[in-house]
């Protein structure tokens, strides 16, 4: 039978019957030619211009994890300590393998995207530049007294000389002129950016941390979407200059308005800033105006919300009939424990405390400060972003992977009851942005727009949306984004404004990690203000493994565990390897704000001690945790009523 030459129809089969009729896998490519019609016919007759379902798209397509605050020898606290240079944090991020300061060797199970090295503003590159000898800093005899001390032979002089040099970060103005030693050090490290910057391959952000000294953790970092040629502008801007985030602000906006360029600043470790980092006031402690709120709003689109000092998303004191908010919880004190912790601070230093926040201060001056995106990030002093529980290397390079490392401290306090020991260790987290392709420029506008989740260490997909038109059966789809940005907004959006009688309701996408647990739940949080002014929250949970249902109390029962911790190890016959669920809201109140994020749970995993002990064959006390369950965390989808 002759095979028509008439240009194709879109129908089902079309191509089986013609590979078929024509024996395709055993003709020449002459005889493929003379039967196919040319190249411009073939989509004459489409509906559309494609076939493929991933052509023509437009929205992000695939998930790129980083981090965005590790510490090298660059930093001064870290470089007392440690001897991992910036050039081997990008190596280690890369997937290569390194050797650490005390002689291990490292590598990360699965290499990063991309990579911020944010090392601290203050006296930025002192370190190697004090160790190498530099003639211009030893021309100054406090820089030429640490030297000598510094390379003597013995352990105590060397010690006690870099926590003096430590404790100089807290005071008012440096120890003495390092203007020159700073653009030098920065201006190595934009160049070694843009070196291992790889579009498309792996990212390199350029970026450095601002810390305000003293115990209350008000730390940011701060993030260029630019190169050098444009960063070298500038040189990190540091609690020398200020030590109010208003005036980093203020900095910040004189660089773009200077330069052109785009930056942004990321807040972390609310968990230990004592009240101080998500208030209602200015710095000065008066009431927070709407111009700093602005300001904020601007600079800041997204928080760290876990990392290897503990988790910020939410207290069990505050959220009391949540069974899953007491996780790495470091709520004794202040970050450099001088100062113990009340219970009337802790409102002010948890992320889900702040999306509340941020509603009563729409509500009171206009602007919401703390509409902003989850992330997590490692704070790792190692010069490593190695936190897989199995590869965790720890704070700083006192406390890398030996056998009584649990047991060492890892930040003394002056009252021994707020010191941190080495188990107290959280081994977390990482970045996880939606961008549309590898490069600094994407990953930044990922950070800007908040598209943008957290995890505590494992790479769990998730995905988010929210509308009004979404259906169950939506839930079923194995491509959830297309519908999702079809019929909706993203994490990190508003909803678009409530037209007739609707209510909302959201898609939710979850796929494991493969080298972690499988997937226990997926919850949606939801929190509003009161008429009263009072703040409420409920927890949902949205989909679920396994064959269980809710009790009478409405609460899902636990998914079970099966680590065993004295082998390290665990079995994924529970939880699922995927969740996919639509969730409408039942107490929807249209004339109320609203916020709503997803966490995902995995099932229970060995933590990090638990592969120590195991390594190690050591025996850990009894208050030493041995199981973790890792989690993820999106950023919110925020409802304002009409007219507000």
């Amino acid at each position: 039978m002759p095979i028509s030459k008439k240009p194709w129809t879109r129908r089902i089969g079309a191509f089986a019957v013609l590979t078929f009729a024509t024996g395709i896998g055993h003709s020449s490519t002459a005889q493929v030619q003379d039967v196919l019609p040319a190249k411009e016919d073939v989509t004459a007759n489409f509906e559309t211009d494609h076939f493929s379902p991933y052509a023509g798209r437009n929205f992000p397509t695939r998930v790129l994890w980083g981090d965005t605050h590790l510490h090298t020898e660059v930093s001064v606290d870290a470089g007392t300590m440690t001897r991992m240079s910036q050039e081997e944090a990008f190596r280690f991020a890369r997937g290569e393998e390194v050797t650490t300061t005390h002689g291990l060797k490292a590598k990360l199970g699965r290499p990063l995207d991309w990579l911020v090295i944010a090392d601290h503003a203050e006296m930025y590159g002192l370190m190697p530049q004090l160790l190498s000898g530099d003639p211009d800093l030893l021309s100054q005899p406090q820089a030429k007294a640490w030297y000598d001390e510094l390379v003597t032979n013995d352990p105590d002089r060397i010690f006690a000389t870099a926590m003096e040099i430590v404790a100089s970060l807290s005071q008012p103005t440096p120890p003495f002129e390092g203007t020159k030693a700073v653009k030098n050090a920065w201006r190595k490290y934009t160049a070694l950016a843009e070196r291992y910057n790889e579009p498309g391959v792996f990212s390199a952000l350029i970026g450095y941390e601002w810390t305000s000294q003293g115990g209350d953790n008000i730390h940011r970092n701060v993030i260029f979407r630019d190169g050098a040629d444009m960063a070298n502008a500038v040189v990190p801007y540091s609690q020398f200059d200020s030590q109010n985030p208003e005036d980093l602000w203020a900095h910040l906006a004189e660089y773009e308005n200077r330069t052109g360029g785009d930056v942004l600043a990321i807040p972390h470790n609310g968990n230990l800033s004592n009240g101080r980092l998500f208030s209602v006031s200015n710095f000065d402690g008066t009431p927070l105006t709407a111009e700093m709120a602005t300001l904020r709003a601007r600079f800041e689109p997204v928080i760290e919300t876990t990392q290897i000092k503990g988790d910020s998303e939410a207290h069990p004191f505050l959220s009391p009939d949540d069974e899953f908010a007491d996780f790495d919880t470091w709520d004794a004190s202040n970050l450099n424990g001088t100062q113990a912790k009340t219970l009337d601070m802790l409102q002010y230093e948890y992320s889900r405390e702040a999306y509340k926040t941020g509603l009563m201060l729409e509500d009171t001056i206009g602007i919401n400060p703390y509409k902003v995106g989850q992330i997590g990030s490692t704070d790792a002093h190692t010069g490593m972003a190695a936190v897989e529980e199995e590869n965790f290397f720890g704070k700083h390079s006192g406390v890398e992977p030996e056998p009584n490392r649990w047991e060492h401290v890892v930040i003394e306090a002056p009252n021994p009851e707020f010191t941190i020991y080495g188990w107290q260790q959280a081994s977390g987290g990482y970045a996880a942005v939606w961008a549309t392709e590898n490069t600094r420029e994407a990953i930044f506008d990922a950070l800007e727009r908040r598209e943008v989740y957290g995890t505590t260490g494992s790479r769990i997909m998730l995905r988010f949306f929210g509308g009004w038109n979404f259906e169950e059966e939506d839930a079923n789809s194995r491509l959830p984004a297309d519908i999702g940005y079809a019929k909706g907004v993203p994490m990190g959006a508003d909803l678009p404004k409530r037209s007739d009688n609707g209510v909302p309701n959201f898609l939710v996408a979850a796929l494991k990690d493969p080298f972690s647990g499988n997937l226990d739940r997926v919850q949606i949080v939801k929190g509003w203000l009161n008429d009263d002014g009072t703040r409420g929250e409920k927890v949902y949970d949205v989909a679920w493994s396994d064959d269980r249902q809710p009790g009478a109390d409405g609460k899902l029962p636990l998914v079970g565990n099966t680590v065993d911790v004295a082998n390290a190890t665990w079995t994924n016959t529970i939880g699922s390897p995927e969740l996919l669920g639509f969730w409408q809201d039942p107490d929807f109140d249209p004339n109320r704000r609203a916020f709503y994020y997803v966490r995902v749970l995995e099932i229970p995993t060995p933590r990090w001690t638990a592969y120590e002990a195991k390594r190690f064959e050591v025996q850990m006390t009894n208050d030493v945790p041995m199981v973790t369950t890792e989690r993820a965390y999106s950023s919110p989808i925020w409802y304002t009523p009409s007219g507000q």
